[in-house]
């Protein structure tokens, strides 16, 4: 009888999601055949049996988070009664034992004595970190992080291979350090937020005179979210053009209609709408990534923020349902909008809840744009300012009017061709100006 436990899959790799269980308990299994498959974030894998025998017990379900070393099936190999291990597995056995002989975790905590610790506020109790005599296995880049966050590597339980301590290994430490009540070294990895400590300013006096203003409330929470976002959101940008000479010139003749007290339609209003159609036909980019639970929440309503500059600064008020209004609706709502802006007269209300942001910076100046995601959204798209370019048309270069887009997200939810095709149907949508009527 012997316990299978998940071995080294190299390249750094420690830990991974079981995808499904091949097998099941009563089974009678081959040597080398598929027990498990699993995904790392490298690729997924099928793990095989290093011995024939009988399973008795299997540790892993699917959609389990496992570790390196971490017992997944009990084997009824024969062994006790052959006196041994089989030859044809004793080598592949020592590879499957390797990984945990090397990375002994601390004994676990049941699950109902880790809560009755939690209600009752006996979570202190729980054993401290032991320090490490020896050198301390870890790659410099953590290193210089926990020299960051100033943590002592030989009390770091490591997770990685071969007791390698690895970069979640001084997040958790740090964090289970720095929340009041909470164990160090054993917290789920997926929900610990990157801090970054704050470092010590020079002496600016030494140059010349200096003066200090505190910073105001929004300038604060701009700061902190700004933060939050950058450390938080793996971010990438994808740029493209838009020709909307046909859409502009369309746009100024409907304005041209208008009556008095009608609001005018503007680019901005016509991207909303077009965003707001993408947004329903590309849903991840109109959702929000749950690290603490590994799930991706997809919302069914479609809330676009629209960032602003405003005399205290940035906001980013919320226009609701966007995909359900009409195009006069929105432009009204944007009319709206600019009023309380240029009054700074927002209801926290009014900054909350959206699903993805416009950002338009043409109105600025300057073409493309690397925008913040505002977290916990996985979507920006910035408008640059639309100037008359040379285009081939035909074979013919011709003047046209054109738009450039920016389109930032999380590279955790959103891949790169999702990107670009979410980026491509915007553009279609303002190329073609009667596709907007349906929209």
């Amino acid at each position: 009888m012997f316990q299978f436990k998940l071995p080294d899959l190299g390249e750094g790799i420690h830990e991974g999601q079981v995808v499904s269980v091949l097998v099941k308990e009563g089974d009678t299994i081959a040597a080398y055949q598929p027990m498990l498959e699993i995904e790392t974030d490298k690729a997924s894998v099928e793990i095989p049996s290093p011995a024939a025998g009988v399973v008795k017990k299997l540790y892993a379900e699917p959609g389990q988070m496992v570790k390196v070393g971490e017992v997944l099936v009990e084997i009824d190999d024969g062994a006790a009664e052959a006196g041994g291990k089989p030859a044809a597995a004793s080598e592949a056995l020592k590879t499957a034992e390797a990984p945990r002989a090397a990375v002994e975790p601390a004994p676990a905590v049941p699950a109902a004595e880790a809560a009755r610790a939690i209600e009752s506020g006996a979570v202190a109790t729980l054993a401290a970190p032991v320090r490490r005599d020896g050198p301390i296995p870890a790659a410099p880049a953590v290193r210089k992080l926990a020299r960051e966050l100033k943590v002592d590597l030989a009390l770091v339980d490591p997770s990685g291979p071969r007791g390698r301590v690895v970069r979640e290994d001084v997040e958790r430490f740090s964090m289970g350090h720095r929340a009041a009540g909470a164990p160090a070294g054993r917290a789920s990895t997926s929900t610990l937020p990157i801090e970054i400590p704050a470092a010590d300013l020079p002496d600016f006096t030494q140059h010349g005179e200096v003066r200090r203003e505190p910073a105001t409330q929004i300038r604060k929470a701009i700061a902190r979210q700004m933060t939050r976002a950058w450390l938080n959101v793996p971010r990438v940008t994808h740029c493209d053009d838009a020709d909307v000479d046909d859409l502009e010139r369309q746009r100024k003749r409907y304005n041209s209609d208008l009556k008095p007290g009608e609001p005018r339609i503007t680019m901005t209003a016509i991207v909303l709408k077009a965003v707001a159609a993408a947004l329903r036909t590309h849903p991840m980019l109109n959702c929000s990534y749950d690290p603490s639970s590994g799930q991706i929440v997809y919302k069914d309503y479609v809330h676009i923020g629209v960032a602003v500059d405003t005399p205290r600064g940035l906001v980013v008020p919320v226009l609701r349902d966007v995909d359900r209004k009409r195009l006069p609706e929105i432009a009204l709502a944007l009319a709206e909008l600019g009023e309380k802006a240029r009054a700074v007269k927002f209801n926290i209300a009014d900054l909350r809840g959206a699903t993805f942001t416009i950002s338009n910076v043409g109105t600025l100046g300057g073409s493309f744009v690397t925008a913040m995601v505002n977290y916990p959204e996985v979507g920006i798209l910035a408008l640059g300012r639309a100037s008359k370019q040379a285009v081939v048309r035909d074979d013919q270069v011709v003047p046209r009017l054109v738009l450039p887009l920016s389109l930032s997200f999380d590279h955790r939810i959103v891949d790169g061709a999702d990107g670009a095709r979410f980026t491509r149907d915007v553009i279609n949508s303002l190329e073609n100006p009667l596709r907007l009527i349906s929209l």
